[in-house]
């Protein structure tokens, strides 16, 4: 044998030739998505990122692993007003099994205490009541919230404790849906930062039995409805063309909001982050749209007949979302009843 051969490197195998991946592009809008069960808030988003190729994208709020239901998904110029999606209140149906505590509210804990469900139908109607409203809400250890920089979870996946402020959260409502032995589905309406597995811990303590959370579903998240949503295999099936035409118009996000319209040179000005006048009371935050049926222009407040810019899209920003949208196409838009839109004098 050639010594020389000896000393030489092993021949590498042919790699592959990888196809070129498909660039990125600006999106703008909102999908609204069912997530899976078992699937992180950030998971779901980097999957239909990805399926859309876009370059910019954001989700509305983290939905806890073990929950379903409507997660809003924002790209591009809908990143902006994620944060009226975070602060909005949210509907959720969840299962309540009673009768059995666990350490961190839910399903996948030690069972702590078991205890027989010996109450009545006026016991839970008259339990419900009492949650229902204005109430300070200790947060869970098994939460995202960050203490020094980390999650609660993490302290609670080591067996640490770390102390927590109550925080005042409101029960707008809180409804029965079935009852039958021990398991309990209730749907409820709540403010923001509200624990759903914490208020299944006070309502199976103010039983008398206990009770943990084995099921959520989120239903609602301000004005949009899970009813719209749809899921990663229903998307992943669709064609690329079929996936982008999902996108609702940012709008979606604060279609709750009372509407200003504004004159074609008054637009302008305000993207350009001017105040103009206009005839309104006062308003914590309006949505705004120029001339054009679906020309959103994005957020303000009103205060002493003024309209004072928010948070703003910008003009290419703009022509995008109307070039995207056909005039005709209604079904999606925010609607600009005439109860809430104001126009410029």
């Amino acid at each position: 044998m050639n010594p020389v051969a000896l000393n030489r490197p092993p021949r590498r195998a042919p790699q592959a030739v990888r196809e070129p991946r498909a660039p990125r592009r600006a999106l703008h809008g909102v999908l609204l998505l069912d997530k899976p069960l078992g699937w992180s808030s950030n998971d779901a988003l980097q999957k239909v990122k990805g399926m859309l190729r876009a370059e910019k994208a954001g989700h509305t709020g983290t939905l806890d692993p073990l929950a379903t239901g409507l997660l809003p998904l924002c790209f591009g110029a809908a990143t902006k007003f994620s944060q009226a999606s975070l602060d909005a209140d949210k509907t959720y149906r969840a299962t309540l099994k009673l009768g059995v505590t666990r350490i961190g509210g839910d399903g996948e804990g030690e069972v702590i205490e078991t205890r027989p469900v010996s109450f009545d139908d006026a016991a839970l109607r008259a339990a419900c009541a009492a949650l229902t409203g204005e109430t300070m809400q200790l947060p869970p250890m098994h939460s995202a919230l960050k203490h020094e920089g980390k999650a609660l979870y993490e302290y609670a996946r080591a067996g640490v404790e770390v102390e927590r402020t109550p925080r005042r959260v409101t029960i707008h409502r809180l409804d029965i849906v079935r009852w039958h032995a021990d398991e309990l589905d209730i749907e409820v309406c709540v403010s923001k930062g509200t624990y759903i597995r914490t208020l299944a811990e006070d309502l199976g303590r103010a039983l008398g039995c206990g009770a943990h959370l084995s099921a959520l579903r989120r239903v609602a998240s301000g004005p949009v409805q899970l009813d719209g949503a749809i899921t990663i295999e229903a998307l992943q099936a669709l064609d690329p063309v079929l996936r982008e035409q999902r996108l609702l118009p940012p709008d979606v996000l604060v279609a709750d909001w009372p509407a200003v319209r504004l004159a074609a040179d008054e637009a302008g000005r305000f993207l350009s982050g001017l105040r103009r006048r206009v005839e309104a009371v006062d308003c914590a935050a309006v949505r705004v749209y120029g001339p054009e049926p679906r020309a959103f222009l994005g957020s303000a407040h009103v205060k002493a007949g003024e309209l004072i810019p928010g948070r703003l899209l910008s003009p290419p920003e703009v022509q995008a979302l109307i070039d995207a949208s056909p005039a005709a196409d209604t079904a999606t838009a925010a609607p600009l009843t005439e109860s809430k839109q104001v126009s410029m004098t």
